[in-house]
């Protein structure tokens, strides 16, 4: 995955059976301050179940993709953005 997919999305995962929906972008570890992930996740069809069953991931990890989440202009720019913000944190 070169760009970043769509809130929405559903995605499975490598080394997993399970797969996740995209829930958010650019997300922070809160136990570690440093890891920039792409993406925050949730178990697909379950949806949210709790704050310990959220899963950061980055593109990289994704094996598969079942489902490209909605898009518009508005989201266009604001993945656009967010590329932008990744790339910069990433470079520090």
């Amino acid at each position: 995955m070169d760009k970043l997919l769509p809130i929405g999305s559903v995605v499975l995962l490598e080394d997993s059976t399970k797969k996740v929906m995209i829930m958010g972008l650019c997300q922070r570890e809160v136990s570690e301050e440093g890891t920039l992930w792409d993406y925050a996740g949730i178990l697909y069809p379950e949806g949210y179940i709790g704050a310990n069953k959220i899963f950061l991931f980055n593109r990289e990890q994704i094996d598969k993709v079942y489902f490209l989440g909605y898009q518009d202009e508005e989201q266009i720019r604001f993945l656009d953005m967010m590329e932008d913000f990744i790339k910069e944190k990433r470079k520090n």
